[in-house]
């Protein structure tokens, strides 16, 4: 796998060559670039596709700070720069919902369309309510905390092996970069996961946007944001969190029929 230094700090990606608009697809919290390999064999000879490890994961280096939403954008702008990309259809899950999003708003010339799969932002009061305890277990217990809460995100009983992967990289994580990561996301002053931020921060998304959930209510909560035309929300409810893993043949699909229709009228359901 190449790797490339963007604002000091050395990133490791995966860069497969083909046809069309290229795609840049980002994990999230505690993850790797590694989860999109199902869905990089799909679009092999097909599409561009470009997979970095964020900073402070994977095999990218880990530096002290820089652990926002828009720090993570800032480092892709740089990388997809440096590659002559153009613009691309930006594909985040969890925590990668926000930095695309971020990528989206802050530069808006390299995001052409976004795709969210159970994005991390929108947290409602109950959410919000409970971070700082969290907040507080995390550091004081480490990534044995972190490893417990990600098989949360699993249905009882299904993909024990995609499970126990994601409890595998948790293990492995930086216990710090795991806190900062969160702070970016929720509690720093600028941060737009909480939903009063976040409301305001989606509406300065210019670029086309699907929204895929694995919930009904931050679904509709989603649909209720100002959104541009040819925007769609799905919900998948037979899903856990990681919902792109599970069923990745079904995203890739979807992804690849909405952005052909974005290039006719807008579809209208939303």
């Amino acid at each position: 796998m190449p790797r490339i230094t963007v604002n000091g700090v050395a990133l490791q990606y995966t860069d497969r060559g083909g046809e069309g608009p290229p795609l840049l697809l980002v994990h999230g919290w505690g993850g790797d670039g590694a989860e999109w390999e199902p869905h990089l064999r799909a679009w092999a000879g097909r599409r561009r596709v470009l997979v970095p490890d964020l900073r402070g994961h994977g095999r990218s280096a880990v530096p002290h700070e820089g652990y926002g939403p828009r720090d993570f954008a800032a480092d892709l702008a740089a990388l997809l720069g440096a590659l002559g990309t153009g613009p691309v259809v930006a594909v985040g899950h969890s925590m990668g919902g926000q930095v695309v999003t971020a990528l989206a708003v802050e530069h808006p010339e390299l995001v052409r369309a976004l795709v969210v799969a159970d994005p991390a932002y929108g947290a409602d009061e109950a959410e919000l309510a409970g971070l700082p305890a969290e907040q507080r277990a995390l550091r004081a217990e480490g990534a044995p905390w972190a490893v417990r809460f990600v098989g949360g995100a699993f249905r009882p009983g299904a993909h024990a092996a995609l499970r126990a992967r994601h409890e595998t990289l948790m293990g492995a994580m930086d216990p710090g970069v795991l806190l900062r990561c969160r702070d970016g996301m929720y509690l720093a002053p600028d941060a737009f996961g909480p939903r009063p931020a976040c409301r305001a921060y989606l509406a300065g998304r210019r670029c086309p946007v699907l929204a895929v959930y694995s919930r009904p209510a931050p679904a509709a909560w989603e649909r209720g944001t100002v959104a541009p035309a040819g925007s769609r929300v799905e919900v998948w409810p037979e899903c856990g969190h990681y919902l792109h893993e599970e069923e990745p043949d079904r995203l890739v699909a979807l992804v690849d029929s909405w952005t052909a229709g974005l290039e006719s009228p807008a579809d209208p359901a939303r």
